[in-house]
C-alpha cells in the first residue's frame, strides 16, 4: 500500500487507445514527471506531450488526474490515455518504471480499493464478474451486485444478529440486576426464527445465482441410436457431435455452450444408456449418468418407435425434466401426453421444444426480489451462519453461554461475506481472478 503501481488497463496488443493506470503515494510525482506541470485539474482529460527522464518525446495523449481519496482506489491515481500501439505502451511503461513505481499485481487496483474500505468484497467480486459477463442475465447480476444489493443483504442480516446477540449478552453479563429481566435472551427466539427463515428461502433457491455465472446445464440422456447427438446439432444450429448409425458412436461427453433468454447454457450430449460392450463405453455411460444426476435439466430423448427406450427412460427423469420422441419422421403420429414429438433430422417440432427450454432457463434463472448467492464461497458462509443460528436458537433456554457463542460465529460467518471480519485467507484467491490492470 505503501508503493505507487501501475499497469495497462486494456487488452495487450494494437489498438486505437491503450490506457495506462497507476495508483499510490507517488502518482501525482510520476504524472508530473512524465506529462510536465502544470497538474492537471482533478477528473478533467488534458492533452500533453508525454516525455521520459530523458526528455525525449514518447506519445501525444490525454492525462486525468484523481487526487484520492476521491478515486476508485482511494489513493492519488492517474491514467495515461495513449496511442495503442505496442511500443507507445513499452516506452511510457519503461517511463513509469524508471520514476520509481511497481507493476501491479493481478487485481491489485480493486483490491486497494477494498483496503481503502471504497468496496467491500463482494462488490469487488461483482466487478470481476461484470468484466467477465457474456450474457445479458450475467450483466445484470454483476451490476447489481457491483452496486451493493448483496451487500445490504448480508449486512441487513448481519445488524439483525446483533440485535438478538445484545438480548442474549445481557443475560450472560448481568444475571442478577434487578433492571434486566429474567431470561432475556428468550427474547431473541423471534428475531433469530426470522433471521433464519430468510436464510433458508435464499438458500433454497436453486442456486440461481452460481448457474447465472457459470451456466444452466441440460444433459440429454437416452439409449444409444435415440437421436440425442442430431438433436445436439440441431439445437447448436451447427454439427457438434458426430452423428452415424452406429450403435455407441458418443463415447464421451460432448458440451456446447448457448445463450438463451440472455443466459449461459450448457447442453450435453452424452452416451447412449445401454449395457457397455467395453470398457471405454462403460465409461462413456458412467460419464453420462453422473452428468444427468448432477444436471439442472435432462431431457430424455426416446425413439418414438421404442416402448422400452420410454419405459428406461421413465425411471431416469425426474419432475420438472422433458421427454422427447424423437424419429417422427419415421413414427406414426400418435403419443405419449406431455412428451415434445419432433425429427431431429428434419427439425419439425423443434422449435416447440426450444421454446419450452428457454422457457425453463428465464423462469429458473430470472432476477426476482431477493438477490441471488452468486459464488459457492457465500453459500458455505450462509450454511455455516445458518448452522449457527439453529443452535444459538435451540440452547437460548437452557445454556444462554453456548447460545452466545454460536452467535458470535454467525455473525462472523456473515462478516466473511463482505470483508468485514479478517479474512486474508480468501483475498488473494478473490483478486487473483482478476485481469492485470484492474
Amino acid at each position: 500500500m505503501n508503493t505507487t503501481v501501475y499497469a495497462l488497463a486494456t487488452p495487450a496488443g494494437r489498438s486505437g487507445v491503450a490506457v495506462i493506470r497507476l495508483s499510490g503515494v507517488g502518482a501525482g510525482g510520476m504524472l508530473d514527471a512524465i506529462a510536465g506541470l502544470p497538474r492537471p485539474a482533478p477528473r478533467q482529460a488534458v492533452l500533453r506531450g508525454l516525455r521520459n527522464a530523458s526528455g525525449v518525446l514518447m506519445d501525444r495523449g490525454l492525462v486525468v488526474w484523481f487526487p484520492g481519496p476521491g478515486s476508485f482506489t482511494g489513493e492519488d491515481s492517474a491514467e495515461f490515455h495513449v496511442h495503442g500501439g505496442p511500443a507507445v505502451i513499452e516506452a511510457v511503461l519503461e517511463a513509469l518504471d524508471e520514476a520509481g513505481g511497481m507493476p501491479a499485481e493481478a487485481g491489485e487496483f480493486t483490491r486497494r480499493a477494498f483496503e481503502n474500505e471504497k468496496i467491500d468484497l463482494t462488490e469487488a467480486e461483482g466487478l470481476a464478474d461484470l468484466i467477465e459477463a457474456e450474457t445479458e442475465g450475467q450483466r445484470v447480476q454483476a451490476l447489481s451486485q457491483m452496486s451493493g444489493a448483496l451487500r445490504q443483504l448480508y449486512d441487513g442480516w448481519r445488524e439483525r444478529l446483533i440485535t438478538a446477540m445484545a438480548s442474549i449478552e445481557g443475560e450472560i453479563d448481568f444475571p442478577d440486576e434487578a433492571d434486566v429481566p429474567d431470561a432475556l435472551s428468550h427474547a431473541a427466539h423471534a428475531p433469530l426464527s426470522e433471521l433464519i427463515a430468510s436464510m433458508f428461502a435464499h438458500l433454497d433457491d436453486g442456486r440461481r445465482g452460481e448457474r447465472v455465472r457459470t451456466g444452466f446445464s441440460i444433459a440429454l440422456i437416452g439409449a444409444p441410436n435415440a437421436g440425442k447427438s442430431s438433436l445436439l446439432n440441431r439445437l447448436a444450429r451447427r454439427d457438434a457431435a458426430i452423428v452415424t448409425d452406429i450403435p455407441g458412436t458418443t463415447r464421451d461427453i460432448v458440451e456446447v455452450q448457448l445463450t438463451l433468454a440472455g443466459f449461459p447454457v450448457v447442453i450435453s450430449d452424452t452416451a447412449g444408456l445401454r449395457e457397455a460392450v467395453d470398457a471405454i463405453e462403460a465409461e462413456g455411460v458412467r460419464r453420462a449418468l453422473d452428468r444427468a444426476e448432477h444436471a439442472d435439466l435432462r431431457i430424455g430423448v426416446a425413439d418414438a418407435r421404442s416402448d422400452d427406450e420410454l419405459k428406461d427412460l421413465q425411471g431416469r427423469l425426474v419432475d420438472g425434466d422433458l421427454l422427447v420422441l424423437n424419429k417422427l419422421d419415421l413414427a406414426p403420429r400418435s403419443g405419449r401426453d406431455g412428451a415434445y414429438r419432433l425429427s431431429a433430422k428434419s427439425g419439425e417440432g423443434v422449435g416447440k421444444l426450444e421454446a419450452r427450454i428457454e422457457a425453463i432457463v428465464r423462469e429458473r434463472l430470472s432476477a426476482r426480489e431477493m438477490p441471488a448467492l452468486s459464488r459457492a464461497r457465500h453459500r458455505r458462509s450462509v450454511e455455516a451462519a445458518l448452522e449457527a443460528l439453529v443452535r444459538c436458537r435451540d440452547n437460548l433456554a437452557d445454556a444462554p453461554e453456548l447460545a452466545g457463542e454460536d452467535a458470535r460465529l454467525a455473525v462472523r460467518a456473515l462478516g466473511s461475506l463482505t470483508g468485514r471480519v479478517d479474512v486474508e485467507d480468501i483475498l488473494d484467491r478473490v483478486f487473483s481472478q482478476f485481469c492485470i490492470g484492474k
